[in-house]
């Protein structure tokens, strides 16, 4: 997740400069037809985010940095964030998703080994889905 937000963050406020030399050089595309001068796998085809980039390429060289420290900033404090705990990591939202589906699989990868908590979660499914959902959650949240 770390790798994922700091990749979009670079890519949004760098950007390469042989990409905005061909986007300040070329027509808008339609969304049918891929630019020719970009690679395959990178095609703008959202205008917000291509006018965003242009407006960011048009900056001075002071206001990109202050830019881009802002945007360092703000990656920080988000990683500060989700780790005194006030934001849900995207584990925690797959296991009660999975919870939700087999619960006794979220307990069973929650804690890591075939235990007590797994096995008393396996029961109560197969007694009736209700409670082992319930037992499952509160394992999962805590």
């Amino acid at each position: 997740m770390k790798k994922i937000t700091l990749l979009l963050v670079t890519v949004v406020l760098l950007g390469s400069n042989t990409l905005m030399a061909s986007l300040s050089l070329t027509e808008p595309v339609a969304k049918s037809k891929p630019d020719s001068t970009l690679s395959k796998e990178v095609v703008f085809d959202d205008a917000v985010a291509t006018d965003a980039l242009l407006e960011f390429k048009s900056l001075s060289r002071v206001d990109r940095q202050m830019r881009i420290a802002a945007a360092k900033k703000a990656v920080k404090a988000f990683k500060a964030q989700k780790a005194a705990g006030d934001i849900a990591s995207t584990n925690t939202i797959l296991l009660v998703i999975l919870a939700i589906l087999l619960p006794p699989l979220a307990v069973y990868l929650h804690e890591g080994s075939l235990n007590g908590k797994f096995w008393l979660s396996l029961l109560l499914t197969l007694l009736f889905w209700l409670p082992g959902l319930i037992y499952a959650l509160i394992v999962v949240l805590n």
